[in-house]
């Protein structure tokens, strides 16, 4: 009985671990997903370049509050502009709250003004869980050689009220200023604030 319960635990210890969210200083996992105009990207093909992994719901209220003030276009239009390659992954599931079609993907990107590279569809979930993604928005930014430098919430006013953008702290902003300039990110993990992923189960 004692080998039968010190098996179970290593593997829910091992289990655990799979799913862990990667680190910062750890590499960043690839994977392999399809944006809303059909079009593969390979994590790994971005090789060279700042990638920031952006998760992403608008029915979500926190997310609303940084669309709807402005504050997430700006920052995708600031850093691709310096040649930073902008991933926004929606996680939700068929049927759940912010999941839309790759036709109503693209409208409400035209509506919103977004400035992605891409809008990457992850209706499985896979990539999200990989990441461990819990809520929207969260943030990953990633250096050129593939190592995850900042993981967490984009700011530090855990609100959905878009005024509160003005004075917050962002935290992606400084990780991405920091990571561009050769220096080593001085927050490089925060707690995300946001909705529940809305993932299948």
């Amino acid at each position: 009985m004692k080998t039968q319960i010190l098996s179970f635990v290593a593997f829910a210890l091992f289990a655990a671990a799979c799913h862990a969210a990667p680190a910062p200083g750890e590499q960043a996992p690839d994977f392999t997903l399809t944006d809303s105009d059909g079009k593969s990207h390979k994590l790994s093909d971005f090789k060279g370049k700042v990638v920031v992994l952006e998760w992403l719901n608008h029915g979500c209220p926190f997310v609303k509050k940084h669309y709807d003030s402005g504050n997430m276009q700006k920052l995708q239009k600031e850093y691709t502009g310096k040649d930073v390659v902008w991933l926004s992954i929606v996680s939700s599931a068929p049927g759940k709250q912010g999941h839309m079609s790759r036709e109503e993907t693209n409208k409400t990107k035209q509506e919103k003004s977004a400035a992605p590279t891409a809008i990457l569809i992850d209706e499985e979930g896979t990539v999200g869980r990989l990441y461990d993604a819990k809520v929207t928005p969260e943030l990953f930014v990633i250096d050129g050689s593939g190592i995850v430098v900042y993981a967490g919430a984009i700011d530090d006013k855990k609100s959905t009220d878009p005024a509160d953008v003005t004075g917050a702290k962002n935290f992606v902003k400084q990780a991405l200023d920091e990571t561009l300039a050769g220096k080593k990110v001085s927050e490089p993990r925060t707690t995300a604030y946001g909705c529940s992923v809305k993932y299948a189960n």
